[in-house]
């Protein structure tokens, strides 16, 4: 009996010291997160100003409204010739377009750029679609290139409308249901922690779609890009 109880007390023992070993290991763990949400700021290259006038820039070059390749290519071009292969990594494949469904909202990306701390892509679609934007650990920025954004938040309930050359912020941690109007087309720039962001993206393949073929791809384009820049030093 006395044997019993004596097991019993160490079992206790070592259980309550496992969870102090665990509770200890995840405080290490959420400090370290805090206190790299304080730094990431020094690895990001581009800014949203600056990305914000080069999508405006690319608007305006069109010939017409709809023309999103002439968008696509004057962005492309402008960046390659700004950002040397030895600051930044980029892909100026713009035939390398995957779909991609997310918060029930169905498009088209063309990765750009991707990092630990940021990301960079052509998202839409021509047909229209809508969907919740997701909370995200990252702020985002969409440009608008061609057609329209529409975007509702309650409390407030009167429809944002967002138009080529303007930017809708998402600040992170805040959502939003967002409509691709009719057919629309954006530079979606997303700064903070990317791989946090990613099963927003790719949850939808399991849970409806079971598109596995996009999902091969969208993994296989984000880990190259990400693999690139963590070569050349870049986060």
């Amino acid at each position: 009996m006395v044997k019993r109880v004596q097991t019993q007390q160490i079992a206790s023992s070592n259980a309550f010291a496992k969870w102090i070993t665990r509770g200890a290991v995840l405080f290490l763990f959420l400090a370290a997160c805090s206190w790299l949400d304080t730094i990431k700021d020094q690895w990001y290259v581009f800014t949203p100003e600056s990305l914000h006038e080069l999508a405006q820039a690319a608007v305006a070059s069109a010939p017409t409204p709809s023309s999103i390749e002439h968008i696509i290519d004057h962005i492309v071009t402008n960046l390659t010739a700004t950002y040397p292969p030895s600051v930044i990594a980029l892909n100026p494949n713009t035939s390398e377009w995957v779909l991609n469904n997310a918060g029930g909202a169905m498009g088209a990306m063309y990765i750009i750029h991707a990092s630990i701390t940021e990301y960079l892509i052509i998202f839409g679609t021509p047909l229209g679609t809508e969907g919740h934007t997701g909370m995200h650990t990252a702020d985002d920025y969409f440009n608008i290139l061609v057609g329209e954004q529409w975007a509702f938040a309650p409390p407030n309930l009167q429809m944002e409308v967002y138009k080529p050359g303007e930017v809708h912020h998402l600040p992170r941690g805040q959502v939003k249901q967002y409509k691709m109007h009719e057919g629309c087309f954006a530079l979606e720039y997303a700064r903070g922690w990317i791989p946090l962001m990613m099963p927003f993206g790719l949850a939808d393949v399991f849970s409806s779609t079971l598109d596995y073929w996009s999902l091969y791809h969208t993994i296989r384009v984000t880990a190259r890009e990400m693999g690139r820049n963590l070569l050349i030093g870049k986060i």
